[in-house]
């Protein structure tokens, strides 16, 4: 295996073409020199330099590795700071899960904060229901979940999590039914009878049991039990079908971002349901990039007036 030393000692005289000058650069005598010249030539085979008594040159073979040599003690003269970037959280790969709501809300200011103070890492995205994210946390894999509150249901032990946003949930409702008079707004809100009536288009409980109890919870806490007439595992599927006149959604009031032709978000009478959207990760997982997208995260929802809170 080649020494770096040696390959040191080759840059210094091919790019003065002098040993003794090779020599003081390097701090070394110019014997030591000499030699080591000799055992890497020696040890490819091949000459690199042509010596006489007045001059030394290249040969042909040197004067072609001398740019791959070049170019490899220059990446391993790198290493010293690509490690100090690596464990500063600033170059690396950062994996991160979401629910569908959460791309309507905090999402969008988390990766596009994060991605301005550090452009060099990539950042990988994938949607994923609550359960399927705790899952996949809880076996090793990706650095930080976007979740759903199970509301009054703790979290497994090894998970850290924090707060991101709450939000009330607001009902979708067909533009055509208010149009038509199917149902009335008071004062500009939804009353609770007529998300009772339904028909109600919600999340499965088997993929998103947070949120599909706390619609249903809603509607029991007000006299009804929810009517659901259609479920869908989408956010955007939900919106199309409250567009298509399916039903009514409850969703959260970010939602109002997702414009579709056909919907109306209004407000809900009285006191609405409040959506928590959580951030969850590994205790035990030091990664520098997720410790720098948490401080992010820690900041990122001030303006949406959650102060977000690291768990112990």
């Amino acid at each position: 295996m080649l020494d770096v030393r040696q390959l040191r000692h080759f840059v210094a005289v091919a790019e003065t073409l002098h040993f003794g000058r090779a020599a003081e650069r390097l701090h070394m005598t110019q014997p030591p020199l000499s030699q080591s010249i000799i055992a890497l030539e020696r040890e490819l085979g091949k000459p690199l330099f042509a010596r006489t008594k007045r001059s030394v040159t290249l040969t042909p073979f040197g004067a072609l590795w001398l740019g791959y040599v070049q170019k490899a003690l220059g990446g391993i003269d790198a290493l010293p700071e690509i490690a100090r970037r690596l464990g500063a959280g600033e170059v690396g790969r950062l994996e991160v899960s979401f629910v569908s709501t959460a791309d309507y809300s905090i999402l969008p200011v988390l990766v596009r904060r994060y991605a301005s103070l550090y452009p060099e890492v990539e950042i990988a995205l994938t949607e994923a229901t609550s359960d399927i994210q705790i899952a996949s946390l809880l076996d090793g894999n990706g650095h930080v979940g976007i979740i759903i509150q199970p509301p009054g249901a703790a979290l497994p032990e090894s998970l850290a999590h924090s707060k991101l946003v709450t939000e009330p949930l607001v009902a979708a409702v067909p533009e055509v039914w208010l149009d038509e008079g199917r149902i009335a707004l008071r004062k500009g809100t939804l009353a609770p009878a007529a998300v009772i009536d339904g028909p109600l288009i919600l999340f499965p409980r088997r993929v998103a049991p947070a949120f599909h109890d706390l619609v249903v919870d809603y509607c029991i806490s007000r006299g009804g039990s929810g009517r659901i007439a259609q479920e869908a595992i989408q956010m955007q599927t939900i919106i199309s079908l409250v567009s298509a006149g399916m039903g009514i959604a409850l969703v959260p009031a970010s939602l109002r971002n997702l414009a579709r032709t056909g919907v109306r978000y209004v407000d809900l009478e009285g006191d609405a349901p409040q959506l928590d959207t959580v951030m969850v990760w590994r205790r035990k997982d030091a990664t520098p990039v997720l410790e720098r997208f948490l401080e992010v995260a820690r900041t990122a929802v001030q303006p949406l007036g959650a102060p977000a809170r690291r768990e112990q």
